[in-house]
């Protein structure tokens, strides 16, 4: 079972082009339910699973306070895997092949408001010298750009074109795009590169954010950042990386911003993804629609 393992995922890593974080939570799960199946059934073949093994699974991870929406990204996984096992045939038949997915409630990410990021980004006093500098670039990038926290983390020094005023990111399956940026980036940019050259020791040079000793960033410090700042400036539960490439969305959109425009600057792959950033924009129009139409002025 190991050998099938690891090609699927070569598979993932080198046809699907997953990165190592997605690619390990798959066969976290894989190897999971494989636990399961061994201590439930006494089965250790994978590939001579039924549907009725994989319900009492899921029955077993309800019951043990498990959400909708995390069995459902479990359930995700092991399609993935007998996908792949249909697609280099060492199954005929998928057992999965008529499950649907566990309803869940959609979770609802409020972005910030435009006062809010203006609060932040321009009454706030960040620290003197290279944090402080870096701090501000780095909430500041996420709301102009709309990256991803990887893609910021991962973000290249020499992908950095401050000249031409654009950054190339690497984001999802390994597609590189060029976002733009303004030039009030371009201002922050030139401040946070004097002071980076005078740290005292860079381990990672080419990577373009580095913590005070050098080295480059990890995920729980730069959500940490995000949390710890804007909770100074809104009550909203929510404080992510990710709500802020959502306000960058929504705020482009709000102004009249063209969603396929939006797309190519979110680096979405189809328009679905792009259009759940819509419903703010539509909240938006409607305010200005049931001011502005005179049938509403009766």
């Amino acid at each position: 079972m190991e050998k099938i393992k690891n090609s699927f995922k070569d598979y993932l890593m080198l046809e699907k082009k997953y990165s190592l974080h997605t690619v390990n939570g798959y066969l976290n799960d894989i190897g999971f339910f494989e636990k399961f199946i061994l201590i439930e059934f006494e089965q250790k073949d994978l590939l001579e699973i039924n549907y009725s093994q994989i319900r009492s699974w899921i029955v077993s991870l309800s019951d043990g306070g498990i959400s909708n929406s995390s069995i459902n990204r479990k359930i995700a996984s092991l399609k993935s895997f007998y996908k792949f096992l249909l697609k280099t045939k060492q199954i005929d038949k998928s057992p999965l092949l008529k499950h649907k997915a566990l309803k869940a409630p959609k979770k609802l990410q409020i972005p910030f408001s435009e006062k809010e990021l203006d609060l932040i980004l321009n009454q706030i006093k960040f620290p003197d010298g290279f944090e402080g500098l870096r701090d501000k670039l780095i909430i500041d990038l996420f709301y102009t750009t709309g990256i991803r926290r990887a893609e910021l983390i991962n973000l290249k020094f020499q992908n950095v074109d401050a000249s031409n005023a654009t950054i190339k990111v690497l984001g999802k399956r390994n597609k590189e795009r060029i976002i733009p940026i303004l030039p009030i980036i371009v201002d922050e940019i030139q401040l946070y590169l004097e002071q980076r050259t005078q740290l005292e020791r860079i381990s990672d040079k080419d990577c373009f954010f580095l913590l005070l000793k050098g080295v480059k960033l990890n995920d729980s410090f730069v959500y940490r950042l995000i949390n710890t700042y804007l909770s100074g400036v809104s009550e909203k539960v929510k404080k992510s990386p990710h709500i802020l490439r959502h306000t960058f969305a929504t705020h482009l959109l709000n102004n009249g911003a063209d969603i396929n425009s939006v797309k190519e600057l979110l680096g979405h792959s189809s328009l679905a993804s792009t259009q759940v950033y819509t419903h703010s924009s539509l909240a938006e129009l409607k305010k200005v629609y049931s001011v502005a139409h005179p049938r509403n002025q009766k």
